[in-house]
């Protein structure tokens, strides 16, 4: 791609910020994204370069949490599974859209995500009792997820933590160190289809992936202290504004 030097040092700032975010909220490619695509990428390079920088970043914070204890695989198996064949699914499906209609449905997808931002329900340090069980919880929300996650992906570190707590009674520590997990996993099958595929753009994949690192590093204590109420706002505007970009002035 013939991006000018302005442009692809934008988006490593914003790789930056969305890895600050990300260690903590979740959401940071509801940033990158759109960023991509604001940049002038055709959606699938967008896609595919988005999940390349999103996977190392993430696989940073998973070994992190890992190290710590908060993650137990064991368990998880099950919904690492279903996730990997969701993404399997959901990447392989949006590689066979044409460019001009994935460029149309993008941005409904982001409003759609904006208005989850919106209105999505506080999530409570615990819950008392799961609603379904481990099984059901990987047939349905890990495939769900999974699939979601290779075919298009942001929010998915905020919407799978809720899902966590809310049906099978996670607390809230162990589910976003879970969902960086799930999200290791999907992401990086999609992004290994899309390498596959020949859809990335390396060098600046590699550049967003540097700043996505560092920023999850030196950011995460801030985020941490602040939490979703600093985030969410952002997140939400920066969304609003892509996809009224992307609808009227693509």
């Amino acid at each position: 791609m013939d991006l000018s030097t302005a442009t692809q040092a934008s988006l490593v700032g914003v790789a930056f910020f969305a890895g600050l975010i990300s260690s903590i909220a979740g959401s940071g490619g509801i940033l990158t994204l759109p960023a991509l695509l604001w940049a002038g990428l055709p959606p699938l390079n967008a896609l595919a370069t988005n999940k390349v920088q999103s996977s190392i970043g993430t696989l940073s914070s998973a070994w992190n949490f890992f190290r710590q204890g908060h993650i137990d695989i064991k368990p998880l198996r099950p919904v690492l599974l279903m996730g990997f064949i969701g993404s399997v699914i959901g990447t392989l499906a949006v590689q066979q859209l044409d460019s001009e209609i994935l460029l149309k449905l993008i941005p409904f997808l982001l409003i759609a995500i904006a208005a989850y931002f919106l209105l999505m329900p506080k999530v409570s340090a615990a819950n008392p009792q799961p609603k379904i069980s481990q099984a059901w919880f990987a047939c349905t929300a890990g495939l769900g997820m999974g699939f979601y996650g290779g075919f298009f992906g942001p929010a998915m570190g905020s919407i799978f933590p809720f899902l966590l707590v809310w049906l099978v009674a996670r607390n809230l520590v162990t589910a976003t160190a879970e969902t960086k997990l799930m999200i290791l996993v999907v992401n990086g099958t999609s992004a290994l289809l899309f390498i596959a595929g020949g859809h990335v753009v390396w060098g600046l994949a590699i550049a967003m992936s540097i700043a996505q690192m560092i920023g999850a590093r030196l950011g995460s204590n801030l985020v941490m202290k602040r939490g979703s109420s600093f985030v969410q706002p952002i997140i939400t505007i920066v969304t609003l504004l892509m996809a009224v970009k992307l609808l009227f002035f693509a």
